[in-house]
This record gives C-alpha cells, sequence and structure tokens, in this order.
C-alpha cells in the first residue's frame, strides 16, 4: 500500500469537505491527516488529504472527486514535486531525571519549548511528516502527556499554482 497526498481546490460553500470526505469513505479509503483552510480568496478553500491505497485506487477516487461540482481542481503532491510541512504540540512530564534529555531531544529535532511548568514541558515541532514521527518515537521513552498534532500543509514547488488548472 502506498500514501498519498492531494490537495483539493473546492468551492469555499457549506458541505463541501463532507462531500470530499464522503468520497474517501466510500472509496474505503483511510484518511491519516486531513488540513483545510481558506486560500488566499475567500471564493476559495483548499482540502489537503493524506491516505494510503493502491495506485489504481486513487486514480479512480481523483476522477470521483472531478465530478463533484464543487472542487475546481486537484494536484497530487508528493516529496520530489512539493514542500510539507506539520505542526506537532506534545506535553511531556517534566521530571527531573528525564528534563535534560528531554531538552537534548527537542533542541536536536529544533523544537521549542512553547510552555514549562513544575509538572510538564509543553513543546512545539514544525517539519515533515517522518520528522514529526520521529521525533515522536524518541519521546515516547519518556511520559507523554499530550499530542495534538495537524495534518500536512503541502504547496507544489515551482511558480505553478492549484490554481493555474482550475476545473469550473
Amino acid at each position: 500500500m502506498n500514501r498519498y497526498t492531494v490537495a483539493v481546490l473546492v468551492k469555499n460553500k457549506f458541505g463541501v469537505l463532507n462531500r470530499v470526505t464522503s468520497m474517501f469513505r466510500r472509496r474505503q479509503f483511510n484518511i491519516s491527516a486531513l488540513s483545510v483552510s481558506e486560500t488566499e480568496s475567500s471564493d476559495l478553500s483548499r482540502i489537503t488529504v493524506t491516505f494510503d491505497g493502491e495506485e489504481t485506487c486513487k486514480q479512480q477516487l481523483v476522477n470521483q472527486l472531478y465530478k463533484l461540482p464543487d472542487v475546481c481542481s486537484i494536484k497530487e503532491l508528493t516529496i520530489d514535486n512539493s514542500i510539507s510541512c506539520e505542526l506537532l504540540l506534545i506535553k511531556m512530564r517534566n521530571d527531573p531525571a528525564t528534563r535534560d534529555e528531554i531538552r537534548a531531544a527537542a533542541d536536536a529535532f529544533s523544537a521549542a519549548t512553547v510552555d514549562y511548568s513544575k509538572d510538564y514541558i509543553m513543546l512545539r515541532l514544525a517539519d515533515d511528516s517522518r520528522r514529526v514521527d520521529d521525533f515522536i518515537d524518541i519521546m515516547r521513552d519518556y511520559t507523554i502527556l499530550e499530542i495534538c498534532r495537524t495534518g500536512t500543509a503541502s504547496l507544489e514547488k515551482g511558480s505553478t499554482t492549484i490554481r493555474q488548472t482550475i476545473n469550473f
């Protein structure tokens, strides 16, 4: 099974997100990350979806998405053709015995301390999904109190934009 990331440019209207994600459900794709936001135009929203599946099924899904009336454009984003970033907030137990090790790992990954008390340390890391996963794996050696991570934000490299291929 392969992992795919697609950006879907849609009309910014009520119910569009539900219709797009329902298409993934009907095709039995499990969405592993989802990010949605208004674009540079308030008339359009960008839905970035990361999911696992087979190539032929992915292509069928994209073809079905294009049939939705509010879908304007779709771009498949890969490691080679895009820049991706994910945000992680992780709250760790502030144990004096492990504090230095946690801070050393945070420094190695360029994670910022965003909140600190005698009971916990909250760190923020913005990086690609693989580095976020690696950081979480290291933190599992200590006491993780809570994790929150966003979906992938991804833009295609070069001067081409998703708006240049709008299919109204």
